[in-house]
């Protein structure tokens, strides 16, 4: 694993699986779905559709076991926001057509399409977990079910489990795996749905760049 994709796995969850275009990876298999699982698919994509934006607290396991936690924002389509707690100093934003990740600790500032990140799968404006993506997996949970996915379009290198609550079906958090196996847990807590958030939210320009330099 490359130094540039650790960095994206340890700063973003979401944003993660990036990786160099030139590493192959086989096609998903479809999985064959139970009349059970079906209700569960059809609950979780009209749950999706449904929401509109969002606020919380996450918090972000690496493969290592370190955790780290902050604030997040989702506003679909294509909008988010997570902001972690110091001292992990990363702050990583979705504009609806890039991910940008700032680290200020080490002064780094990267951007990647939305389109190459699992990210995608939940932002799209048209979140359809029945169409445009493959589904791989349903399974029960304790407290719910969990749906794994991957675009079918093969875009976004990796895979990512959803995680949803039962009665009312909500979403608990998701773990993103890459092609190499790795993987990162997010979990979400006090998830609330809202309106009005402010645009600048999901607005992250290199913070290094000093007004009218190039």
């Amino acid at each position: 694993m490359s130094k540039t994709t650790r960095r994206i796995l340890l700063a973003a969850g979401l944003a993660a699986a990036i990786a160099s275009p030139v590493l192959a990876q086989t096609a998903p298999v479809p999985a064959k779905l139970t009349a059970e699982q079906q209700v569960l698919l059809d609950k979780a994509t009209a749950y999706i559709q449904g929401l509109s934006s969002a606020k919380g607290r996450f918090v972000q396991t690496d493969a290592r076991g370190t955790q780290t936690q902050g604030t997040f924002y989702l506003q679909r389509p294509g909008k988010a926001r997570f902001a972690y707690d110091p001292p992990a100093g990363l702050l990583v934003v979705s504009n609806g057509n890039n991910v940008n990740i700032f680290d200020s600790r080490l002064k780094t500032y990267e951007s990647y399409p939305l389109s190459k990140t699992p990210l995608n799968l939940l932002l799209a404006r048209e979140v359809r977990l029945d169409r445009g993506v493959v589904i791989t997996d349903i399974r029960p949970l304790a407290d719910g079910f969990t749906i794994v996915a991957q675009d079918a379009k093969r875009q976004a290198l990796g895979r990512i489990s959803l995680d949803f609550s039962n009665a009312p079906v909500a979403l608990m958090g998701w773990t993103v795996t890459d092609i190499k196996g790795g993987q990162i847990r997010v979990r979400l807590s006090d998830f609330a749905e809202t309106s009005g958030l402010d645009p600048k939210l999901f607005v992250l320009t290199d913070p290094r760049r000093k007004v009218g330099k190039p």
